[in-house]
């Protein structure tokens, strides 16, 4: 997989995550599911509570600071596979960018109805 270039990965690593966590919400409400639900997947995948998520909504930090900042990153989110944007999720080498494609395909999963039991990979027995 071709890596998107270093002023691609600079601008959209500074991308705050208030405004993507907006669009998360704005795309799965226009699809009949809550805010609720985009916070549990990405609370799942970062570690995040409540709490955590509206503090860095509030304080403007960047993708790259809330991944940073992140207080456990799932275990098993290299259970997350598929295509987002074109580009299968799981043949991202760029770390960053891998963790911020997994977040996308998690509330893509919410907004197609998904159940969450499905979203929230388990490894299996």
């Amino acid at each position: 997989m071709k890596t998107p270039d270093e002023k691609t990965l600079k601008r959209v690593f500074g991308y705050s995550f208030a405004s993507i966590h907006d669009n998360y919400v704005t795309k799965v409400e226009r699809k009949g599911h809550t805010r609720d639900e985009v916070d549990t997947v990405i609370g799942w995948l970062t570690g995040y509570d409540d709490a955590g998520l509206q503090q860095a909504i509030d304080d403007g930090r960047t993708l790259e600071e809330f991944f940073a900042q992140a207080p456990a990153m799932n275990s098993h989110a290299d259970l997350i596979t598929g295509i987002i944007c074109g580009v299968r999720v799981e043949e991202i080498e760029q770390p960053l960018m891998q963790k911020i494609r997994y977040m996308d395909k998690l509330v893509d999963e919410v907004a197609k109805g998904k159940k969450m039991t499905s979203i929230l990979r388990q490894p299996k027995p």
